[in-house]
């Protein structure tokens, strides 16, 4: 009787073991790429996946640079967008 609850018990810690892998593949590492993106009359700049604007700026070459920054510190991608709101460039500074 002992070794069937031991087996049970392995089972069990075989089967908590698995769970708790698959729980830490589903976690999304947080991204930091900066988007200059149109907004209203103005350029603004949003990190990736918020829907938020990080910082608005009256023109897009100011809005690049502040992206600029940001994405050095976090050694992150800059993606600039067309008026249209196509991609027009995409800068990286993963191994800055």
């Amino acid at each position: 009787m002992q070794k069937k609850n031991s087996l049970v018990d392995l089972i069990r810690e075989l089967i908590e073991a698995i769970l708790k892998s698959l729980e830490q593949g589903n976690t999304r590492k947080r991204t930091w790429h900066q988007h200059v993106v149109p907004y209203k009359d103005h350029w603004a700049v949003r990190r990736e996946g918020n829907k938020r604007i990080t910082f608005k700026h009256r023109k897009q070459s100011t809005a690049i640079n502040k992206a600029k920054v940001l994405a050095k510190r976090y050694k992150a991608d800059v993606i600039i967008h067309r008026e249209s709101g196509g991609i027009r460039e995409r800068i990286s500074y993963k191994d800055d």
